[in-house]
């Protein structure tokens, strides 16, 4: 049996309908039911942000998970596949009107990229001061506690909506199919023959 590990809500559906067409049968996880046991397949709904925890320790052999996700957690696991779900962009975003000052000595962003962001400036060779925030990040710079934030992106209509614009893009992301090192190892035909058989659905 293969488990698999679902980020709850839009991307599990989408991608339990790309099972259903790979292999001809219906996945619904029943109301409030966490696991769902069907044809040799374990799934595993999960948040988002656990799920290449759950992979990395081995609770589960395989994992559908954005890419900034992935990005931020530098976890040592296989990327198997873009589903090409859930496509997004992780971006600054700014005050109307006003562009990134490169120039200044240090940067202030709040994001909950922490990671992602850290390594832009790390590679720019810039100083920044990372503020860690879990929701509203858009308020930060419109009370000047950041000079930008670094957030994903879909159509920049929340950060419009709050008298922010979209800046440079950092990175492109989609949701992937990964797998857990050993389990790879383990359950490589297993592994191999499901990648197969959703890459042609795709």
């Amino acid at each position: 049996m293969l488990t698999i590990a679902l980020p709850k809500g839009r991307i599990a559906e989408e991608t339990l309908d790309k099972f259903e067409k790979a292999f001809g049968e219906k996945f619904i996880f029943e109301k409030r039911k966490l696991i769902l046991e069907k044809s040799g397949f374990r799934f595993l709904n999960v948040r988002n942000q656990d799920v290449p925890t759950y992979v990395m320790h081995g609770a589960a052999d395989l994992g559908v998970v954005g890419l900034d996700v992935l990005e931020e957690k530098e976890y040592d696991l296989i990327k198997l596949l873009d589903l090409q779900l859930g496509r997004c962009k992780v971006a600054f975003g700014l005050r109307a009107g006003e562009e990134l000052d490169f120039s200044k000595s240090k940067i202030t962003v709040a994001t909950k990229h922490e990671k992602i962001a850290k390594r832009y400036f790390e590679e720019k060779a810039m100083a920044v001061e990372i503020i860690k925030l879990y929701g509203s990040i858009e308020l930060a710079p419109l009370v000047n506690l950041s000079d930008c934030i670094v957030d994903i992106v879909e159509t920049g209509e929340t950060m419009k909506q709050n008298g922010l614009e979209v800046g440079p893009t950092i990175m492109e992301s989609s949701a992937h199919l990964i797998a857990n090192k050993n389990s790879y190892y383990a359950k490589k035909d297993k592994i191999l023959e499901l990648r197969e058989r959703i890459k042609a659905v795709l």
